[in-house]
């Protein structure tokens, strides 16, 4: 079916984004070979993100005999993103620009403690005060996420059912994105281009949980419950999280509990790696699991277990679903 230009301007203008931060500059020419649309339509988007300030010039080339072509910038703090990690103990936050360039961090405490949503709502309005180009907001939770909306948050009931996504878009004159914590993490911990298998466990200050990727995409589930591993059963009559209990794996039941989720998880997806947060586990624990999961799944078969920076990986995340979003938007909103 024939599509008008107005019909591929906004994947057009997604993909001149895109190719210009990728590549640091492009001709009209050298757009046209990678943008899905006409040399016109990417002329006319070309002059309509200029005379907006989202890009400008770098000049023109040296000639090669004929006409010197003219090679255009992505100005990457045209727009901004928010992100806010809320965690039971504190919550934190960047602003970051379409490139990833973080402009401001901090952190103050809980908003899931308190009055719904309302502690969040006053934080990013703040936040949009001090920063008119902020567009985006992505927030990432302890709990079950279903496209926005909250559908499992032990311990925070003020959020249960919420849809955090249209309240906040309600509110604001943003786009936004809410993912569940170990979801966005595994998100952030993923390299670039890289379509592998990973795990993202983590103990906790809520119970276990845990971000699965399958050849470098989330996996949700069906009804978007998928990497609650606290429900997982397990030999004794009992399930991972009364297996695991808290604090940092270190004594055997915590060891054979992990053991027997890492050959589960490997006999399942068999994943390239299983990550651990930094803070949960040591090297010398790391070892122990490793050898312990050998006895259920040939060793060879088993992922590599690593450690990271969960609260890093975790922000990291955020921004990338931030990003994803800001060089979706049409006209900058």
């Amino acid at each position: 079916m024939y599509q008008q230009p107005s019909d591929l301007a906004p994947a057009a203008k997604t993909a001149i984004r895109k190719k210009l931060l990728q590549s640091g500059g492009a001709t009209k020419v050298e757009l046209n070979k990678t943008v899905d649309a006409s040399f016109p339509t990417i002329s006319k988007l070309i002059a309509e993100m200029e005379k907006d300030g989202e890009i400008g010039s770098l000049g023109l080339d040296a000639s090669s005999g004929g006409r010197r072509a003219e090679r255009y910038v992505y100005n990457a703090d045209y727009m901004l993103g928010l992100a806010v990690l809320m965690e039971g103990n504190e919550t934190r936050y960047t602003v970051f620009n379409c490139a990833g360039e973080v402009k401001d961090e901090g952190s103050s405490a809980s908003f899931l403690k308190g009055n719904g949503i309302e502690p969040l709502a006053e934080f990013i309005e703040k936040m949009c005060d001090r920063f008119s180009a902020i567009k985006t907001v992505s927030v990432g939770v302890p709990g079950a996420v279903d496209q926005g909306r909250v559908i499992f948050i032990p311990g925070y009931d003020q959020f249960q059912n919420m849809n955090v996504k249209q309240e906040l878009e309600a509110r604001f004159p943003v786009k936004a994105v809410v993912e569940n914590d170990m979801n966005a993490a595994v998100l952030g911990y993923q390299h670039a281009d890289q379509k592998q298998s990973l795990v993202y466990l983590y103990a906790g200050q809520n119970g276990p949980g845990s971000g699965v990727l399958v050849n470098g995409e989330v996996v949700r589930g069906s009804t978007y419950f998928a990497g609650e591993i606290y429900f997982v059963p397990q030999h004794n009559g009992h399930n991972f999280g009364g297996n695991l209990g808290g604090g940092q794996i270190t004594s055997n039941e915590q060891i054979d509990a992990v053991s027997r989720l890492v050959a589960a998880f490997t006999a399942m997806i068999n994943p390239n790696a299983v990550i651990f947060n930094q803070d949960d586990i040591d090297e010398e624990s790391l070892k122990k699991i490793t050898s312990a999961s050998s006895q259920f799944i040939p060793a060879e078969h088993l992922p590599e277990l690593k450690i990271s920076n969960w609260e890093q990986d975790y922000l990291n995340g955020l921004q990338k679903l931030g990003i994803d979003l800001l060089l979706t938007l049409q006209g900058g909103q």
